[in-house]
């Protein structure tokens, strides 16, 4: 099996999918829009930086899916899907995720954001296997507005793509890894082919530093 892994946001969308999302909370009105944006804007700038705390931050998101009935919460989500994520679509991410395809690959995602809002995308692009911050559940199945497990994000990423790795009796052997953020630079490192994709400054500076790839799927064709 060759592995290849993918990040989502700002990588194959054209956008971070969890700041979007607080945004689009925003827009419909179901959070207050002074002190929910302000919020949202502050652990993304922590994202940017390096230095999110991963859990407050997911719980700071998770918590507008606590207790509320699933129903609702899927038409949301799919009113998200069809404006927002439609909006950040990329037709060259879906080539390039085709191109593995073809190769015999084995396709994954690997993203810091949440599961609530990263499935439905991995589903769309087509791929079969997604490692997401989960976000945990009740015994009725409701949202508890917490983290389960480790949350997938820097070191996070590299402990719970390990723990696959062992529960499916696979290696990295031949593997490629595609991000655009310095956050996912201990994972890069792992791989066998780190590509960097429309990167921020800093993976740019180490990319170009390493000889890795930079790919950008966002450039006219």
């Amino acid at each position: 099996m060759t592995l290849a892994i993918f990040d989502l946001d700002n990588t194959l969308i054209a956008g971070d999918s969890d700041h979007l999302w607080g945004e689009f909370l925003i827009d419909q009105g179901i959070v207050d829009a002074d002190g929910f944006k302000a919020a949202n804007d502050g652990f993304f700038q922590d994202y940017q930086d390096g230095r999110l705390d991963i859990f407050a931050y997911q719980e700071f998101v998770l918590g507008v899916l606590k207790g509320r009935p699933l129903e609702e919460l899927d038409r949301l989500r799919q009113r998200y899907m069809d404006t927002v994520i439609d909006s950040i679509w990329l037709p060259a991410a879906e080539q390039l995720i085709a191109d593995h395809r073809e190769r015999g690959h084995t396709l994954m995602i690997i993203t810091a954001t949440n599961d609530f809002i990263t499935a439905p995308i991995a589903a769309r692009l087509g791929v079969p296997w997604l490692i997401a911050t989960q976000a945990a559940t009740d015994a009725d199945g409701l949202y508890t507005g917490r983290v389960q497990g480790i949350p997938s994000y820097q070191y996070g990423k590299v402990e719970r793509l390990s723990e696959w790795l062992v529960e499916h009796q696979e290696t990295l052997d031949g593997s490629y890894f595609y991000s655009d953020s310095h956050n996912d630079l201990p994972l890069l490192r792992k791989v066998d082919h780190p590509v960097a994709v429309d990167p921020d400054p800093t993976l740019e500076r180490h990319a170009r530093e390493l000889g890795w790839p930079i790919l950008s799927l966002r450039a006219p064709s």
